[in-house]
């Protein structure tokens, strides 16, 4: 099959001047080349695309594929993620990941909790503030965490989200506010273990294949998996699989959430366990990374003992089972 390639360089952001923050959330170029050869190993004539505009261009200019193979992050609005699959979808083109609907109420935390927490899926108790004025209003018990509604890779996320007091709390949520001109999700404080689960499939074929546990070291934030605890890694955290029951629990309960919101392929939820070890939904991220040098869901497929074409088979396999007139034209071509 001949599969565009949609993505976010991180480097030409840097280049017009956005900061490594602002920018954690999009691509190097060792992860679309990684891609590309991964695809071209199971098969495929992959064909790269770029940002939603570029795939704009050529949508108008009568190019097509027979698939694309998404991971932009988008730059702009609530909805950023969902702007390639909803392009593909009003030009009639299968998308490799979620549909616009999910990955739009997937980025916003506020409305993704209020759907998990409807299907009964625990998650702690939270709020969220929209102005400054919402902030004397919060009545959550202390300690609460406080994070931006719609940001991913720990953008925002330090020793100062744990807020202990009213004094703090206006502290960390007028920051937010100022930094990331966004709505700031406050929620009940989780003080146990901290997983991310990597799932694959779709629906009631979508399954958990690994269960790796986050751990700060002494020189990590200690309150959350933050920008500086993802994006230097190395000597912040620990990363270990993890298979005992309380984590068996999280990988369940991680599973319920993707069902819930209607994930497809292949992603990460991230999970953290109360007091007495009760693991809650955090967040999902129906577009995980894929870096192939420091992506948890590279690393989960590693510690799995998967290469990085396996993992990418594993999505490709999922997404082909959704669209079998796909599979049977290649399997006929």
């Amino acid at each position: 099959m001949r599969i565009g390639v949609t993505y976010d360089l991180r480097s030409d952001y840097l280049a017009m001047g956005m900061s490594e923050e602002d920018s954690a959330e999009f691509d190097a170029e060792v992860t679309i080349v990684a891609i590309c050869d991964a695809l071209e190993g199971l098969g495929h004539q992959p064909v790269r695309i770029g940002h939603v505009q570029a795939l704009a261009g050529r949508l108008s200019s009568g190019e097509r594929w027979d698939a694309v193979f998404n991971i932009c992050e988008g730059l702009k609005g609530y909805a950023r993620e969902a702007q390639v699959p909803a392009l593909l979808e009003a030009y009639g083109i299968p998308c490799v990941f979620s549909d616009p609907l999910t990955l739009a109420v997937a980025l916003d935390k506020n409305w993704a909790k209020r759907v998990v927490r409807d299907q009964g899926v625990p998650t702690p108790d939270f709020a969220v503030i929209e102005r400054a004025s919402d902030i004397a209003a919060i009545a959550l018990p202390f300690p609460v965490f406080l994070k931006p509604v719609a940001e991913g890779s720990g953008k925002g996320v330090s020793d100062r989200s744990r807020a202990d007091n009213p004094s703090e709390l206006r502290a960390a949520a007028l920051d937010l506010l100022g930094r990331f001109h966004q709505p700031v999700m406050v929620e009940t404080y989780l003080s146990g273990r901290e997983f991310t689960v990597g799932i694959t499939g779709t629906g009631l074929d979508a399954s958990v294949f690994g269960i790796m546990e986050i751990r700060a070291t002494a020189k990590g934030s200690q309150n959350g998996y933050s920008f500086e605890n993802k994006e230097h890694w190395e000597d912040r955290v620990t990363l270990h699989m993890a298979e005992d029951a309380e984590a068996t629990a999280a990988g369940e309960v991680a599973l319920s959430a993707w069902r819930a919101l209607r994930c497809r392929d292949g992603g990460r939820v991230d999970i953290r366990s109360d007091g007495n070890g009760r693991p809650h939904f955090l967040e999902v991220n129906p577009l995980a990374g894929l870096n192939p040098e420091h992506s948890d869901l590279c690393f989960i497929a590693r510690f799995q003992g998967l290469v990085y074409q396996d993992l990418i088979g594993k999505i490709m396999a999922s997404f082909l089972k959704r669209h079998p007139e796909l599979k049977r034209a290649r399997e006929a071509a």
